[in-house]
């Protein structure tokens, strides 16, 4: 990757990304672009330009502009907030990487587009999820990431695009508030811990899902881009997971750093549908074996990570308020 356009570049992956990918190939090199503008870094520390993934016309103006040669699309309605809208999940999902993969078609660029756990379905096996398995996924959101992985291979089977991506399991980040995603209660429990000392999840007792700490994401997006080609016998759509737990095992871990934590459950029946319907834990030997993937975090490690970065954060949003 040399010069990079990046779609959602505000979302939770995106804005991180952005940031890490200026970090590495320059300010200058990596294009930010949303669907609207901010006050955030990702916005203000490079190039950014507005772009509705929706308008293939638009992104490819912007891509032949800055002579970009790699694309990494982000920009997508998440798993919860596209149950509640599919129509418009898949107008916005679908219409958007059908542009993006135009787009790099068009340019000759290298391309990178995340699929999810949320490919998987409940005739999936639940625990250790094989890298290649069936996909039955009974959401919208499902439907698009499964629909989506086959898109990018056939562009690298009919045209050529170089194109590459992952499935990430549960993010979770300090950065950016949570999005409508399944897995998000994972970030909130976090902010109402510091806040309010006791957490009420949607996301009832014993119910697995696999989880990633957001560095050990952005490493593996850059790690994937940069592998040879010639080792990747899968290329898109990699297995990636740090770690599985359920909601009881993250509030005793975050109980070992504030004792008084307390949590409750208002368990919500269509994103606890979501979660039963995917992998208690996956297989990531696929994208150890051609790749070198490896995550550094667990949830010890990450618990204390978030706690320590979340209390800098939020007190110095209280001392500007």
């Amino acid at each position: 990757m040399k010069r990079i356009l990046i779609t959602g570049a505000l979302g939770q992956i995106g804005s991180e990304l952005t940031v890490k990918l200026r970090d590495i190939y320059g300010t200058d090199n990596v294009v930010a672009t949303d669907i609207r503008n901010s006050d955030s870094e990702a916005a203000q520390s490079g190039p950014f330009e507005i772009l509705d993934v929706t308008d293939g016309n638009r992104m490819l103006e912007i891509a032949k502009k800055y002579n970009v040669d790699s694309i990494i699309h982000m920009a997508a309605l998440l798993s919860a907030t596209a149950e509640a809208n599919p129509v418009f999940a898949w107008n916005l999902n679908m219409g958007g990487l059908m542009n993006a993969l135009e787009t790099a078609r068009d340019t000759k660029s290298q391309f990178f587009t995340p699929s999810s756990i949320g490919a998987f379905g409940p005739s999936t096996p639940k625990v250790n999820t094989p890298q290649d398995t069936i996909h039955r996924p009974t959401t919208m959101y499902g439907v698009n990431k499964v629909a989506g992985e086959l898109l990018s291979d056939y562009y690298y089977h009919k045209f050529g695009v170089d194109t590459r991506g992952l499935r990430f399991p549960g993010l979770i980040s300090y950065v950016t508030p949570p999005g409508g995603g399944t897995t998000d209660y994972a970030v909130e429990i976090y902010y109402e811990a510091i806040k309010n000392e006791q957490y009420t999840s949607y996301i009832n007792k014993g119910t697995y899902m696999d989880m990633m700490y957001m560095p050990d994401a952005l490493n593996s997006i850059v790690n994937l881009m940069e592998a040879d080609a010639s080792m990747l016998k899968h290329r898109n759509s990699f297995n990636v997971t740090a770690m599985s737990f359920d909601p009881e095992q993250i509030a005793a871990e975050i109980k070992k750093h504030i004792p008084q934590f307390e949590i409750s459950y208002d368990v919500d029946p269509i994103r606890q549908g979501i979660a039963d319907s995917w992998p208690d834990s996956i297989d990531a030997t696929a994208a150890k074996e051609e790749w070198g993937f490896k995550a550094e975090y667990d949830l010890s490690k990450m618990t204390v990570d978030m706690l320590e970065k979340l209390k800098e954060k939020l007190l110095i949003g209280e001392k500007t308020e």
